[in-house]
């Protein structure tokens, strides 16, 4: 066995991909707070804009999310008014997930947030589009 050095914080790629992650959403937060929504519901309601009828695991296959973390999270946006969910006539076991009116007022609100975090971050649309594919290459790389 190879004798390695001691793993050094500063030489790691996954700390600061984590920092980062949380100091996104975190200048996400005051937007969110605008629309009474938090990051992860903020995911979930981008889903469903995209693709309204969705299977609680379809949701979950997108955001790579499991049903236990999944579940409180929509039944917190059904309480807001927000999503209304329906089991399946089919099959009972299955619960869609359809938006409901102030689920696509909500969209409307929320169709600003991108351009405030762009300018939040200073970055141009070029600058973003390389940052996102080289995090989406690994993230594929990942998956495989």
């Amino acid at each position: 066995m190879e004798n390695y050095p001691p793993p050094q914080l500063e030489d790691q790629l996954c700390f600061p991909l984590y920092v980062i992650a949380k100091e996104i959403i975190s200048l996400y937060r005051p937007f969110l707070d605008e629309i009474d929504i938090t990051y992860s519901q903020y995911l979930v309601m981008m889903v469903l804009w995209e693709n309204d009828g969705l299977t609680v695991n379809q949701i979950g296959e997108k955001l790579y999310l499991d049903s236990g973390t999944l579940t409180p999270l929509l039944k917190r946006l059904e309480v807001k008014g927000f999503v209304i969910r329906k089991r399946k006539k089919e099959d009972e076991r299955v619960v869609q997930v359809f938006l409901a009116d102030e689920g696509r007022k909500l969209q409307q609100k929320a169709c600003e947030i991108p351009v405030k975090m762009q300018e939040k971050l200073n970055l141009t649309t070029e600058d973003l589009f390389e940052l996102k594919g080289t995090v989406q290459k690994i993230l594929n790389k990942i998956k495989k």
